[in-house]
Formats: C-alpha cells, structure tokens, sequence
C-alpha cells in the first residue's frame, strides 16, 4: 500500500474545512414580487444603510452583509435575529454602527425590507 505524501493529507483536511464553512443561503425575495411596504423598505434601506452593509451576500463592507438575516437564527453579531434585537441595533446602533433616526413607518418598512433578503 503506497503512503500518502502529508502535504497532500494537510491541503485535502484543508480543502475539507474551506467547503464546511461554505454556507448556502437562500436567495432574496426577487424585486418583482415586493409587497408596497417591502419596496418602501428598500429605499429605507439604500437612504440608511447601504453605505455600510451589502444586502444580497454575506460579506462585510463596513458591517457585515444582510443576506438571509431572518432566515437564520442568529445575525453574525450571535444575537438573535428577531424584530426586537435587529431594531435595537437600528436605533441605538452597537459598536461601529450609529444609531439611525427613524420614524416608526420607516422602521416598519425597513423591517419588512430586510425580511426579503
């Protein structure tokens, strides 16, 4: 039986570990089907908070991005992804995020928005 060279079991163990940490996350509700609110919600969105977060991946720009927000457990930060946690960040902000000055239409839009993604 020929023996395995241990670079090839170190790139294999690391081929291995960089597909579990891939994760697929279910697409964004596509632009077509938005309810009136959840259209309202975008422009919330890209007039407050595009500048820093990406909202269809997953990756960061100055906060991480939004993709699947509510369709997982926990948001990145660990904290639970429900309206409640996600609005307190929104108005009072945490960490690098500033608080955002919205009103309650806004807020309810931009939940409902961010729901889609």
């Amino acid at each position: 039986m020929k023996k395995i060279p241990a670079c090839l079991l170190i790139l294999a163990a690391s081929v291995a570990i960089l597909f579990a940490g891939c994760r697929h996350l279910p697409p964004s509700k596509p632009s077509s089907e938005w309810t009136e609110q959840e259209a309202r919600g975008a422009v919330v969105y890209k007039n407050y908070c595009a500048k820093c977060h990406y909202a269809n991946n997953i990756y960061d720009l100055h906060g991480p991005g939004l993709q699947a927000l509510y369709k997982q457990k926990y948001m990145p930060s660990g904290a639970p992804a429900n309206d409640t946690r996600i609005t307190q960040i929104i108005i009072h902000g945490r960490a690098m995020m500033p608080p955002t000055q919205l009103d309650d239409a806004q807020l309810a839009d931009l939940l409902a928005y961010l729901k889609t993604l």
